[in-house]
């Protein structure tokens, strides 16, 4: 389905004006105002980044290591709060919390969990910072795009940079999770990554160099590029 044909399906406003919008380079996501995530309907606005298909991935993968018992669980990075919504709805047993930085970010993750009916505790903050507890799983698609990498004009220009770019070769905030995880894990683990495609081989050695007895796996998306990492300690 083309962005016209996606607009002109579900766009509920003034279709000409929605055409100038898309034609002037903004997201046919952020025009219609939300997105089916999982079979979730998440709204989406510059405040956030827009969820992509990778990212379902994500869910999809780290719920197969889950059960749906107590599990202490945080998503670092949340945005939309796709993720933990949707961990939530999927493993209703959980005890879900999610971080973000922008004040902006979590107002809206909260109208989120608030259309899909669940409760989740959010927290103001960078990454690990504001949280004082320990969890059975870390998950997190944290900024990682490198400040010299290409990207498209219509995610430069639209969605937050906040969001996008990272110090360290798209590197920074793997590490700073990682160097400062051992406080809010328990002895049994997961960590789950959405990465970018050429990092793999770095974020294992950075595993590897912060946190010991643990299992490190990188998983490929649908397109074949690895776009996943898994730490484990069983």
């Amino acid at each position: 389905m083309t962005d016209l044909e996606y607009l002109k399906k579900y766009y509920k406003g003034n279709i000409e004006d929605a055409v100038k919008r898309l034609n002037n380079g903004e997201p046919v996501q952020y025009i219609v105002g939300d997105v089916d995530f999982y079979g979730n309907i998440i709204k989406v606005d510059k405040r956030v980044l827009i969820p992509r298909r990778e990212t379902e991935e994500l869910v999809e993968k780290t719920l197969k290591y889950l059960d749906n018992t107590n599990l202490d669980i945080v998503d670092l990075g949340t945005g939309s709060g796709c993720i933990a919504i949707t961990l939530k709805k999927m493993l209703p047993n959980i005890n879900m919390d999610a971080v973000d930085i922008s004040r902006d970010a979590i107002s809206l993750a909260i109208e989120n969990t608030k259309l899909n009916n669940v409760d989740i505790n959010f927290y103001l903050g960078d990454m690990l910072n504001p949280l004082n507890k320990k969890y059975d799983c870390i998950i997190s698609n944290p900024p990682y795009i490198s400040y010299d990498e290409e990207v498209m004009d219509i995610v430069k220009n639209n969605e937050p940079n906040i969001a996008l770019y990272a110090d360290n070769s798209g590197l920074y905030f793997y590490e700073e999770i990682l160097k400062n995880c051992k406080n809010f894990l328990k002895d049994k683990f997961i960590i789950a990554f959405e990465i970018g495609y050429n990092q793999g081989d770095r974020i294992v050695n950075l595993a590897h160099k912060y946190l010991d007895n643990v299992d490190v796996k990188i998983e490929k998306d649908l397109q074949g590029f690895d776009r996943f990492c898994f730490i484990i300690r069983k």
